[in-house]
């Protein structure tokens, strides 16, 4: 069962034809209870104008015998007195359930002259009169008066050997002459029970057939729209397979969740891609940069063994040196790859920035005490790089600003060398790239400084950019938010 509803195809049929089945389900009992109510409704208000008929001619003296009321074949009528004793029934009337009373033959009574029934002599009405009078009625009634109303009942009656239910209505009248009476007519629900069945009937057939249809285009409609998502599974699956970052997944020709996917998906791969490439080119360039001094150290370590008197000890220190700052820079620049955050102590640059200038020729610092934000060791290493940096290339003179603009504390780093020209300025923050005039390895490091610190300007919110200075060197300005500002935090 798990299996069988496991796809998002099955589950959205399900819950559609689910859904709809319920609302089905209500609407058509809301349906056949609301049908079965206007129907029994209108039998009752059948049944009460038959019942206000037969009242009317008892109200107007009309003999028992006489009452047209009675002969009517699809109305069962009784009458019964205020003792529900019948006075008067339906001449097919076998039997009656629901009513007054289930007698269908009236008591025997004596009838004079003029036809009227007298149960008890001719004081029979005086008595019943000074009854009436004695009688605390819940509605007072004068004599031919017929009450406001009727009160229903269901029940069953058999008329001429038929069998059907019936909706009956009592109503009461006032008589001159017999005091209050109750009429109880009634109207077959046949009627009713037909619609009703009718109707029960054709929901039966076609709320199947409907769910049919509802589950069959809910699964045509999710299998249509599911069929982008199948083929970019089906890609990256041979993406992973194969291992070719190159390829990308199809892109559906529609503006919806499936084609922001595909998008998003192949951003993904795009950066991936990227990444993975910008990684084999970091350890190309590391096993390269390597490769030199550790050669270079190994000849001269195998000449001293055979030859001691040829070694070169200063080259042998100058070596080891290159490859102890080259492992500390890989290792820096792995931990920022890594995502490594950068520690949340306040760093004043003014400060930080004389440090790094003392004991270095040729550097004027102009600082306005300005904090920032971040790793006080990363940030020591952003203005060591650029030091390094004006000093293989200045002429005279580097000059070292700090102030604050805004929200940013701003770092100038100039120097009157040659400059950097305006195609170069954002390839030198790329990892291992010598320009050419700085291409020696004793001259140019490894080509890491400057990327360190641009990444860890990045990683503390900040940026560092490369331009002309105003005495026609390279002017780098590092810009870091102040501490405590809204982007004081490290970005990714």
């Amino acid at each position: 069962m798990s299996r069988l509803f496991g796809s998002v195809r099955s589950r959205a049929t399900l819950g559609a034809t689910l859904v709809v089945a319920v609302a089905l389900v209500a609407a058509g009992t809301a349906l056949l209870l609301s049908l079965r109510a206007n129907l029994t409704g209108e039998a009752g208000t059948r049944a009460e104008r038959s019942a206000q008929a037969v009242a009317s001619e008892l109200a107007a003296r009309t003999p028992l015998g006489k009452l047209s009321g009675l002969d009517a074949e699809d109305t069962p009528v009784q009458i019964v007195d205020e003792d529900g004793v019948l006075l008067a029934a339906s001449e097919d009337l076998e039997r009656i359930s629901g009513t007054g009373t289930s007698e269908v033959t009236p008591a025997p009574t004596r009838s004079d002259e003029d036809g009227r029934d007298d149960r008890d002599g001719p004081d029979h009405r005086d008595d019943d009169r000074d009854d009436r009078d004695d009688r605390d009625d819940d509605e007072s009634l004068e004599p031919g008066e017929i009450a406001q109303g009727a009160s229903y009942t269901n029940g069953t009656a058999t008329v001429d050997g038929d069998t059907e239910d019936y909706r009956f209505a009592a109503v009461e009248v006032e008589t001159p002459d017999r005091g209050r009476l109750t009429v109880h007519a009634g109207a077959p629900l046949a009627a009713e029970h037909s619609a009703v069945g009718t109707a029960l009937t054709a929901m039966l057939i076609g709320f199947p057939l409907l769910l049919g249809v509802v589950a069959g285009v809910t699964w045509l409609v999710t299998g249509r729209a599911l069929r982008p998502v199948e083929g970019i599974r089906r890609e990256m699956a041979a993406i992973t397979a194969s291992e070719d970052l190159r390829r990308r997944v199809p892109e559906p020709a529609t503006h919806d969740e499936v084609a922001r996917l595909a998008r998003t998906t192949n951003a993904t791969l795009a950066a991936l891609e990227t990444s993975v490439e910008r990684q084999r080119r970091f350890v190309a360039d590391a096993s390269h940069e390597l490769r030199s001094p550790i050669a270079s150290l190994r000849t001269q370590l195998e000449v001293a063994a055979a030859h001691p008197e040829l070694l070169d000890l200063d080259g042998a220190v100058e070596d080891t040196v290159r490859l102890q700052n080259l492992a500390a820079d890989l290792l820096l620049l792995a931990r920022l790859d890594a995502g490594e955050r950068p520690a949340g102590t306040r760093v004043d640059l003014a400060a930080l920035a004389r440090e790094e200038a003392a004991g270095r020729r040729r550097v004027t610092v102009e600082a306005e005490p300005v904090e920032v934000s971040g790793s006080r060791g990363q940030l020591e290493r952003v203005l060591a790089n650029l030091l390094d940096n004006a000093e293989r290339h200045a002429r005279e003179r580097i000059t070292v600003t700090v102030r604050r603009e805004g929200g940013e504390a701003v770092v100038d780093v100039a120097d009157d060398g040659e400059g950097v020209a305006e195609a170069d300025r954002e390839r030198i923050f790329e990892r291992f790239v010598r320009l050419d005039a700085a291409r020696s390895r004793d001259d140019g490091g490894a080509g890491l400084g400057l990327a360190i610190a641009r990444d860890v300007a990045v990683r503390h919110g900040g940026t560092l950019t490369a331009g002309a200075a105003p005495a026609g060197g390279a002017l780098f300005e590092l810009r870091l938010p102040l501490a405590g500002s809204d982007r004081g935090t490290a970005r990714p």
